[in-house]
């Protein structure tokens, strides 16, 4: 039932009629399906945030290598080179993966065999390196500090899709936020790692990041028209083969100021 607004009315005289209106708040431990409250967002904040420590600021996606050969020079190049691994690459994948973790209910059975196939789609050894590191982080720390009864039993070592849709579907956080806000942070940290790399400004940054809300947006919509209990694999595929070489390529970059 819907937050309701109780109408109380007064006695009604023959001068007048007094209408008093009293508003109920009601408050809920878990979100209702579709619907983000303070609680939720809260936690998407935190957790996808900069300042959480998952070492996302280390690394770069194979980006370096694209700004050591110039294919990555300004803003423009930038937001069309996010825009592809959003719709077309390594974003899309995360996305599809992300989604069937949070519709697998904490079965560890399907999180165990989601995780086996995010690792195998990994096109390089540093997107491995990138994914499991950051997910398996993110899982140790938010069981810590986050901890919720019926929490997801995710793998020790765990890939970052899987265990941010994993523990957000464990928090009642609904599917479409939460994959907002990871894709959002999965753009954004690139956006950080150019602004370091290219150089690019504060303020271009920060027109990357708004001209990058759009694709965000279709990416989830996309995302969210998947089955979830359908095999994962059926809807995985990329077609960014130079960003793959990029990740390839960086293993052996002379001078890196990232990880990957």
């Amino acid at each position: 039932m819907a937050p309701a607004a109780a109408m109380i009315t007064g006695t009604i005289t023959t001068m007048t009629m007094i209408m008093i209106t009293t508003t109920t708040t009601v408050t809920s431990t878990a979100p209702a399906a579709g619907m983000t409250t303070e609680g939720a967002l809260y936690r998407l904040m935190a957790w996808l945030s900069p300042s959480y420590p998952v070492g996302a600021f280390s690394h770069s996606h194979g980006l370096e290598w694209a700004v050591e050969m110039g294919w990555v020079r300004d803003r423009a190049a930038l937001v069309d080179w996010l825009s592809r691994l959003l719709e077309a690459g390594s974003g899309w994948n995360d996305a599809v993966i992300f989604v069937h973790a949070h519709g697998a209910g904490g079965d560890a059975g399907r999180l165990a065999a989601l995780n086996d196939l995010a690792r195998a789609n990994a096109p390089a050894r540093e997107r491995r390196v990138e994914t499991m590191a950051q997910g398996t982080a993110f899982r140790l720390i938010s069981e810590s500090s986050w901890p919720v009864e019926g929490q997801a039993a995710l793998p020790a070592d765990v890939a970052y899709p899987v265990a941010v849709g994993a523990l957000a579907a464990a928090h009642g956080i609904p599917v479409a936020p939460a994959l907002t806000a990871y894709l959002h942070a999965f753009a954004a940290n690139l956006v950080s790692a150019a602004q370091r790399l290219v150089p690019l400004g504060q303020t271009d940054g920060q027109k990357a990041i708004a001209d990058l809300m759009s694709t965000v947006e279709a990416v989830t919509e996309r995302a969210l028209a998947l089955d979830p209990t359908a095999d994962a694999f059926d809807h995985l595929g990329g077609a960014t083969l130079v960003s793959d070489i990029c990740a390839m390529r960086h293993e052996t970059q002379y001078t890196r100021l990232f990880r990957t």
